[in-house]
């Protein structure tokens, strides 16, 4: 397997973890948004933090020389759990989801574009009208409740959008400085964690309340988040982040089929033909690159 197919199913695999945490969510109706979400990534990034200890001491030094990009990263991972989940909350599950996710490769695509002076190519922007257009599907096939809820669940969508689009280019952006992949994201996600635990310690008392909430509340935390991130941040190794973050636009087709399967949503035959576009835009994303091509970076801006 190339080292581009790999990071791309390394975050493949990483999209089918996160999109149970919304259906995985519905089974500790006390808890509310901000406490699910502080437990899931905070406690997700410390562990990732721990596993990664040795590499981030070993790395101080370097990891020292970008610690605004650390900073700005670490508060992004504080933030996006926070709307990512109040989305879902507020808009349903399919709309929460699509909307953060759909709107993280246009932000990362901006990143790169202005910060990095790379330059979009073909596949990508067609992956992401495919995938785009899927998610826009997905939304009109669900019907839509309170008209305010929607609307502050679409606008956390997109500040959930935006900053993991944020901490995605901010980990590629120190492994391509030369910094090991561990101590990347073990620095990153260990100040997000950190960042998380007053939040946690404020609204997480429901999680404990009972044995079935403790055990959503560890799936969430082991599995799509400590899990999830290790694979994210082995397929960001081998991807550019805007590569990552339109693969994992996989995620709201799988929230939308276990809502479906599991919670009892109704999707239509418009929500099927968005699934199969997200799909489709996973295709064309995992075609080899044309001889001569840009391969896995995008061309550079003249």
């Amino acid at each position: 397997m190339s080292r581009r197919s790999s990071g791309i199913l390394a975050v493949a695999v990483t999209s089918v973890l996160w999109g149970t945490t919304g259906t995985a969510a519905t089974f500790a109706p006390s808890a509310s948004p901000l406490a699910i979400g502080s437990a899931a990534l905070g406690i997700g990034g410390l562990l990732q933090f721990a596993v990664a200890w040795h590499a981030v001491t070993g790395g101080r030094t370097r990891l020292a020389q970008h610690r605004g990009i650390i900073l700005a990263a670490g508060l992004a991972v504080a933030v996006y759990p926070l709307a990512f989940y109040a989305s879902m909350h507020l808009a349903g599950v399919a709309i929460g989801s699509v909307v953060s996710l759909a709107s993280a490769p246009l932000f990362s695509g901006a990143l790169e574009a202005v910060i990095d002076r790379h330059r979009p190519d073909g596949r990508w922007t067609a992956a992401v009208v495919l995938a785009v257009g899927g998610g826009a599907a997905l939304i009109l096939s669900h019907e839509v409740g309170s008209g305010s809820n929607v609307v502050l669940g679409v606008a956390l969508g997109l500040v959930a959008g935006a900053t993991y689009a944020l901490y995605s280019w901010a980990a590629r952006r120190l492994m391509d400085a030369g910094i090991e992949r561990a101590a990347a994201m073990g620095a990153i996600f260990g100040l997000g964690g950190l960042l998380l635990m007053p939040v946690l310690f404020v609204t997480g008392a429901p999680l404990v309340a009972s044995p079935q909430a403790f055990a959503v509340s560890a799936y969430m935390a082991l599995v799509p988040m400590f899990l999830g991130y290790l694979l994210f941040g082995f397929g960001l190794a081998r991807i550019p982040a805007s590569t990552a973050t339109t693969v994992t636009l996989l995620e709201p087709a799988v929230a939308a089929l276990l809502a479906v399967l599991v919670v009892g949503e109704r999707l239509s035959l418009v929500g099927w033909v968005g699934m199969a576009a997200i799909a489709a835009s996973l295709l064309v994303l995992s075609l080899p690159a044309r001889a001569g091509g840009a391969g896995d970076r995008s061309a550079p801006m003249p």
